[in-house]
């Protein structure tokens, strides 16, 4: 999918200004004129997406090819539901038997394709909920989740940082063998261990960040593909080849 351009065929040139004297707060001001002017914003719209976002998760599917037909998903930070459509429809779920969970704290509407929880996944009894919804080990587990922003960056990071890990936690414990995790981290620094542990349990780990992302944004996504599998599975599988 080729990035949105300002002005041209299909997009919105940077026309909308939002006046100084409106009584915002003039980062608030800047804020509101950047996504009134955003292609990205006009195109969910017009294709009927939740959010922009859609199109970061679109954007990296196109290129590294994570979702298929016939797979399970669990989507965690799923509101306001754009990666759990994108999810939905890539692998075609079915909605008299959904294979995409997404769960989110926030309330949202129902989602074509996809069982939704609201609670939040930091609850202990989350984990359990998800695998029951799904009914079985996802293929692919995605995290758009962000801590709400303080303004403090540091504290921000640090915040959204822990959100990584804790995703990254469960899907090394749910994961098929050779499935995906992709996750937002914050750019600042302290991703050191959280990169140590996908490497060990992945076959490639590395950040990517699509082109819907804005540039300025500190966002980035890290993409850990072909999941190693649990020590006890590896023995089990092991076992049963050289039984063959």
């Amino acid at each position: 999918m080729k990035k949105p351009t300002r002005g041209g065929s299909g997009a919105r040139a940077l026309t909308t200004r939002v006046k100084k004297k409106s009584g915002l707060k003039e980062s608030s001001r800047r804020w509101l004129q950047r996504h009134l002017n955003d292609p990205y914003v006009h195109r969910s719209k017009a294709e009927g997406y939740r959010s922009r976002a859609a199109f970061k998760l679109i954007e990296i599917d196109d290129k590294h090819k994570l979702l298929k037909p016939g797979q399970k998903v669990i989507d965690l930070g799923a509101a306001p539901g754009g990666w759990l459509q994108v999810a939905a429809a890539r692998v075609k779920s079915r909605e008299d038997a959904p294979s995409v969970v997404g769960i989110d704290y926030l309330e949202m509407d129902a989602v074509p394709g996809a069982t939704v929880l609201q609670m939040d996944f930091l609850d202990d009894a989350a984990p359990d909920r998800l695998m029951e919804a799904l009914g079985a080990a996802p293929d692919i587990v995605l995290s758009d989740m962000a801590a709400p922003t303080t303004g403090h960056r540091r504290t921000d990071h640090i915040r959204t940082m822990h959100l990584a890990e804790v995703a990254a936690d469960f899907a090394v414990k749910v994961l098929k063998p050779g499935g995906h995790f992709l996750a937002k981290t914050f750019q600042g620094g302290t991703e050191g261990g959280l990169l140590d542990m996908l490497k060990r349990n992945f076959r490639s780990v590395h950040h990517v960040k699509p082109p819907a992302s804005r540039e300025e944004s500190v966002e980035l996504y890290i993409l850990a593909k072909g999941f190693k599998g649990r020590p006890d599975e590896t023995d089990a599988a092991s076992l049963a080849a050289s039984l063959d």
